[in-house]
């Protein structure tokens, strides 16, 4: 359950992980300096005033004559304990009390009157926010006591609870803002092996943010120059090889030239061509066309082409493209995937057709024939390299390199190439790259 209610960004967990205590510290302490030193003192505060309002009332019950009275109102009270008397003659007290809505002092205030008045009493605690008004119940009439409110409730209490949530505010801020940074170098080192996972490059990156982002920053550095440098090498050792190949094919291809035409000759000449092709085979799938840059592809455009391209070898290919439809992906490695899979079609099918839709952020073309298909189980082994299925597609030929090629190009573009049923009868290959 936490885990699913958990965050799932790093950026989110630190904040969790960082913020989340905060907060629980300032709770801690705030129901802390409520519950023990706000509520006592208001406690004490209360339980010394009624005790001053009973004092009052016994000693003004207590005069002798009117003089003392008012010396015990004016000197007694106002002056010494800043509360005014007034004794009104045949009052009675309220029934009720006017308490304020949701006061934590209130129950406290009541509390203290009950223990420290010996006489009836109301009191009205709502009507004005600056005093609080106590009435006693005398014999010949009510007394009345209006007492500063700062006397009986500790009136600093929300300024306390304001200076927490402004720590804790100030705080939160503070931290969000450095995680940010921190968050946004390992972000960024993300974005850029992703990138680098996808076949572009992100010449901008630099580590940045801890010492250990940015360890990781240029140990991924030195990581990409490993691979490039060893995809260069190989490119590089079998482009050479290629090349000293071809010199003694091309001496080969010239020999037969002069030689008459025989069944022998032919079949000779039918293997250099094939040693040709498989040979430009597998420096195609060995390079994969790393060093080509990333642009925007019509495949509106690129469909037609295909299909242009099949048409001059007599082949005809069924079109369904939506108009404007692009991607960004290296154009040449594009055309030459979808060459490879259009022209497995057209070895086994008699009819092929070439799609694409948009399915979120991505682009799915489906290249589809009527042919007799690779059963299921054998789907996995028909992408892998030097994979030749004879007995599923009857005819087969060649290195069975071509589904290779088309997969390590899906892959270097951040996509996947799959295999299912076509709704033509036969096999359809999908070819999913992000916009």
């Amino acid at each position: 359950m936490l885990k699913r209610l958990a965050p799932r960004s790093l950026y989110g967990r630190t904040i969790l992980i960082v913020v989340l205590p905060i907060f629980l510290m300032q709770v801690v302490v705030t129901i802390v300096f409520f519950d023990r030193h706000w509520e006592e003192v208001t406690s004490r505060l209360a339980k010394g005033t009624t005790a001053e309002l009973e004092l009052m009332t016994d000693l003004w019950l207590s005069a002798e004559d009117a003089g003392e009275r008012a010396w015990i109102v004016e000197r007694a009270a106002r002056q010494g304990l800043e509360i005014e008397m007034d004794y009104r003659p045949g009052a009675q007290i309220p029934q009720r009390n006017r308490r304020p809505i949701f006061e934590p002092f209130d129950r406290r205030l009541n509390r203290e009157l009950d223990r420290n008045l010996s006489r009836p009493f109301a009191y009205d605690a709502e009507s004005d926010p600056d005093i609080i008004t106590v009435d006693v119940q005398l014999p010949g009439g009510v007394m009345s006591y209006v007492v500063p409110r700062k006397r009986v409730l500790a009136t600093d209490g929300h300024l306390f609870v304001l200076w927490l949530i402004g720590a804790t505010l100030l705080l939160g801020v503070t931290a969000l803002v450095f995680l940010r940074n921190q968050v946004r170098s390992i972000t960024r080192l993300a974005d850029a092996a992703e990138a680098f996972g996808r076949g572009r490059d992100a010449p901008d990156f630099k580590p940045s943010g801890a010492r250990e982002v940015r360890q990781a920053g240029h140990a991924f550095m030195a990581m990409r120059s490993r691979i490039r440098r060893y995809v260069r090498q190989r490119t590089e050792m079998l482009a050479g090889v290629s090349h000293d190949l071809r010199t003694p094919l091309t001496r080969m291809k010239l020999a037969l030239a002069l030689q008459p035409d025989s069944e022998d000759i032919e079949a000779l000449r039918s293997d250099v061509s094939e040693m040709e092709r498989m040979l430009k085979d597998y420096l195609t799938f060995a390079s994969g066309q790393a060093e080509a840059a990333f642009e925007t592809v019509d495949l509106s455009a690129l469909a037609r082409d295909v299909a242009e391209g099949a048409a001059r070898t007599g082949h005809r290919i069924e079109t369904e493209v939506p108009p404007l439809l692009s991607i960004e992906a290296r154009a040449t490695a594009l055309r030459r995937a979808l060459d490879n899979l259009t022209g497995n079609a057209l070895k086994h099918a008699s009819k092929v057709r070439l799609s694409a839709e948009a399915l979120g952020e991505d682009v799915c073309v489906h290249v589809d024939d009527d042919g007799p298909g690779i059963p299921e189980e054998r789907r996995a082994e028909a992408v892998r390299a030097f994979s030749r299925l004879d007995s599923a597609r009857s005819g087969a030929s060649g290195t069975g390199l071509g589904l290779a090629i088309v997969r390590d190009f899906a892959r270097s573009h951040g996509g996947a190439l799959s295999l299912s049923d076509s709704p033509l009868g036969g096999l359809r290959a999908t070819l999913r790259l992000p916009r």
